[in-house]
């Protein structure tokens, strides 16, 4: 049975394979905000689908969008998307979890190290050519291994991390979430490694502190003075979540006030970090630029998933991977 024909405007980069399978079926135009504006805005008025990454869709965008009815993001987070609008229009909402959870679990524990054992910085004194004497206690870094981890979200990234902590590290692994995680059941490795631990007990144990949030009503700016100032002396914050969860002036104070020793962060509340940001070139936080699932593999695994999930809602099927855009 033959499909009709939907115009497809993709907005964001694909692997050639994964733009063929699109082309295959439908009507495409590749069109990028960013650099063919005029094009971009062009298509919108024709196009009944979307698919890409990091562009806002808002209100306006939907009214140039007359005959939109599938967006397909290729990302897990729907920071960039006005779910009330599209949920009072009818419009599908797709996104790629589960594909990058150990990816992104890779980069998060590669941060927390690097952050832990000052590797950038360590790094950065033979390219700058001041390595000159053996390295002193003023370079030292501190252990990872069997120090305590408290984990701010414990969904499927969240577990990934805990499992590398507490089975590769002997770490003790705290997490704080709305509620319990039958780990038996979803993660039993875990089991009686991982603790539901109320908010403040956390932050007063854990030595590292690992934020896996999303962005939200409830979680934008929830990393606050208060939040800081509960934090273990000595302690470490790693950021792998969302940018937006952190009031980035408290933890600024953290670092220079304490408690905190350290911050590795892949999110910022604004991206790309802007050239003023003091968290650029503070000595004690290791930046990087949103990396968490940048990996050839993963990132082509996010592409095949969104443009399967793009596929089965033109073809009136239920998509693998559909946001429930009710939920905010």
């Amino acid at each position: 049975m033959s499909i009709d024909r939907k115009n497809i405007l993709v907005f964001g980069p694909l692997p050639p394979d994964q733009l063929a399978r699109l082309q295959a079926a439908h009507a495409v135009t590749v069109a990028f905000p960013k650099t063919d504006a005029a094009a971009f805005e062009a298509a919108l008025p024709s196009a009944h689908a979307l698919i890409g990454a990091s562009h806002p869709v808002d209100a306006a965008l939907l009214d140039r969008a007359p005959n939109l009815r599938v967006i397909s993001s290729v990302s897990v987070g729907v920071d960039n998307y006005a779910l009330p609008e599209l949920q009072r229009r009818g419009i599908v909402l797709c996104h790629t979890p589960g594909v990058l959870d150990e990816t992104v679990a890779d980069t998060v524990f590669a941060l927390l190290m690097a952050t832990s054992r000052r590797v950038v910085e360590l790094a950065n004194l033979i390219r700058d050519g001041r390595w000159t004497r053996s390295v002193g206690e003023d370079l030292f870094g501190w252990d990872v291994h069997h120090k305590t981890l408290g984990l701010l979200g414990f969904g499927r990234i969240g577990q990934a991390i805990a499992r590398r902590a507490a089975l590769g590290f002997g770490m003790p692994v705290l997490y704080h979430a709305r509620r319990p995680v039958d780990l038996a059941a979803q993660a039993p490795e875990l089991a009686g490694k991982a603790v539901h631990t109320p908010l403040p007990a956390l932050l007063a144990q854990s030595d590292f502190v690992v934020a896996m949030l999303p962005a939200s009503p409830s979680t934008r700016g929830m990393l606050n003075a208060e939040v800081f100032a509960q934090m273990k002396p000595g302690s470490f914050f790693v950021n792998g979540g969302r940018g937006a969860t952190v009031d980035e002036a408290a933890l600024l104070h953290a670092l220079d006030h304490g408690p905190l020793r350290g911050a590795g962060l892949d999110v910022f509340a604004t991206e790309p970090l802007p050239q003023d940001s003091p968290l650029r070139t503070h000595p004690r936080v290791t930046p990087l630029p949103h990396i968490g699932s940048a990996t050839a593999e993963t990132r082509h695994a996010m592409a095949a998933l969104a443009v399967t999930n793009l596929l089965q809602a033109l073809a009136g099927e239920r998509p693998a991977a559909v946001y429930d855009t009710s939920a905010g």
